[in-house]
């Protein structure tokens, strides 16, 4: 079917307005780089960065790019503190000064207006914006525009990327997506110090205006951020840099692996010092112990984070006791209220929630030491024991294979198997289920009477299982890795392709009703 004359009309129209605008800003720059009397045009080109039509924007941003960078290299910017623009017509300067001072303040707007442009509702607009701010960086640490006479930060834009910084952590907006295009200049050691440093102030003003509240969509933008700085293993890797420094640069905070580490903590620290979403507790331990300890200088500075996470419970707590644990076994921590915690986590809710695998695979990770107490050990055996007696199959098939490997790594504690008394005449359980202390819990003086019990549970596994404790336990530990994902589904698979054998009901196979010479109704009757 042929288009109507209507939508061609259109159609003519809108690609002679698209290509209107750009032949306009296209010949508005080339007449901007190529003489100074056509100035005025830059206001032209800065209105089309305020546009409505996507396009349009994107070509604007472009073309200040070009226009910016090449007049810096010119320096044709005013260097220095920047007059205001009245004072141009009032003071005593040379023309090559007021041309100066002119550009400067349209460069400051073209900056303002970028900044603005980052929030914009096109990922495509964001973007562009996002990389003419970071070229706008680079040619400003080559020609800077104040006087560098003694400066820690040498050329270094502090003030632009603290700014792009502030527009990457927004708010109201997530920006995980425009975060994950920036990575590529966190590669760089001098933008990744910089950057640091700007989200540390970040992070600060604004969680302070806030008064220390939670604030989700902001703490997440930083959240992410955060991880995608990847700090070097090595001072000799710190070679990338987004501006090279004239001669040498030693005493260069950005250039030194000591104080990129030292700016990592501090600004790790600075985020997490401040009450978290409840998700995002479980993202920062998960990372934890790979990607944020080994690069700090002195890791226990995480002990009141950690102590915080185990507070908000379920499987925060856990992970929060997997960091207290790295923190104990590779930096010596002191922390002896970890295996009370622990033990505190043990209640029925572990075997029916989806982070059980996770749970014990820790736990098993926890107590793998053949060096902790009797009296600990037998407190953690029996309170599993306890709790077994309302389990459901699949952790029962975990539980029990999990108490035969502690008892394995700390023999003193089949006396819990073997205790004479428990089978001579019934006593009283000394053991207190509700003792949130496992020194003060009288575990070591129980038996595990709870496992004869499941002896004669409903389901045949688990009573099999459950019976392997009435025979001398063989020395190798039961791998516990197969068992640990097992759910309900897989165990009915499992009963249902398991072939069951045929079971004799009576001694003479029967041939016909009442032909049984065994039988007396077989004796007296017959059918006819």
């Amino acid at each position: 079917m042929a288009p109507s004359r209507e939508s061609s009309v259109k159609r003519s129209g809108t690609e002679k307005s698209t290509t209107s605008f750009k032949q306009l800003i296209k010949t508005k720059t080339g007449s901007i780089l190529q003489s100074r009397k056509h100035a005025n045009d830059l206001f032209d080109i800065l209105e089309y960065l305020q546009s409505e039509k996507q396009k349009e924007v994107i070509f604007a941003i472009n073309a200040c790019q070009k226009i910016f960078c090449t007049l810096l290299e010119r320096g044709d910017l005013y260097v220095g503190q920047l007059p205001k623009e009245e004072e141009i017509v009032e003071g005593d300067r040379d023309v090559d000064e007021k041309y100066q001072i002119f550009v400067r303040h349209r460069y400051n707007s073209c900056v303002e207006l970028l900044l603005e442009n980052i929030g914009h509702e096109a990922f495509q607009v964001k973007e562009t914006a996002l990389i003419a701010l970071m070229k706008f960086a680079a040619a400003e640490g080559q020609h800077p525009l104040q006087k560098q006479e003694c400066s820690e930060h040498y050329n270094f834009p502090l003030e632009l990327i603290l700014a792009v910084v502030r527009c990457l952590l927004s708010e109201t907006m997530d920006m995980a997506l425009l975060i994950s295009r920036f990575q590529e200049f966190l590669e760089m050691d001098d933008v990744r110090y910089y950057v640091m440093s700007s989200i540390r102030d970040s992070i600060s003003r604004v969680m302070e205006r806030n008064k220390r509240a939670a604030m989700p969509v902001y703490q997440n933008n930083v959240f992410t951020l955060l991880t995608n700085i990847t700090i070097p293993s090595q001072n000799s890797d710190i070679t990338n840099f987004l501006i090279k420094q004239e001669g040498k640069c030693e005493d260069w905070k950005a250039a030194k692996l000591k104080e990129q580490k030292r700016a990592f903590e501090l600004v790790w620290l600075t985020f997490l010092k401040y009450k978290l979403p409840g998700n995002m507790y479980k993202k920062v331990l998960v990372i934890l112990h790979e990607s944020i300890l080994p690069h700090m200088s002195d890791p226990t500075l995480m002990i009141d984070f950690l102590s915080a996470a185990y507070s908000v419970g379920g499987a925060v707590s856990l992970l929060a006791l997997n960091g207290l644990f790295v923190l104990i076994h590779k930096h010596n921590l002191d922390y002896p209220d970890f295996y009370k915690k622990l033990y505190n986590l043990l209640d029925p809710s572990v075997f029916h929630v989806k982070y059980r695998a996770r749970f014990f695979h820790l736990t098993n990770i926890f107590l793998s030491s053949s060096h902790l107490p009797v009296y600990l050990v037998a407190a953690f055996v029996k309170r599993l024991s306890r709790l077994a007696l309302t389990a459901p199959p699949t952790a029962l098939l975990i539980v029990l294979p999990f108490i035969y490997n502690l008892i394995r790594r700390h023999p003193s504690c089949r006396v819990l198997i073997h205790r004479p008394s428990a089978a001579d005449e019934p006593i009283c359980d000394p053991y207190v289920m509700e003792e949130e202390d496992p020194a003060e819990c009288h575990a070591i003086e129980s038996s595990l009477w709870e496992l004869k019990t499941l002896q004669k549970h409903y389901h045949p596994d688990v009573a099999k299982a459950a019976k392997v404790i009435n025979q001398p336990l063989p020395k190798p530990e039961d791998d516990l890795s197969e068992l640990l994902e097992l759910s309900a589904y897989e165990l009915m698979e499992r009963d249902l392709k398991s072939q069951s054998q045929s079971v004799p009901l009576e001694f003479d196979p029967a041939s016909g009703l009442l032909k049984s010479p065994r039988e007396v109704l077989g004796v007296h009757f017959t059918l006819e």
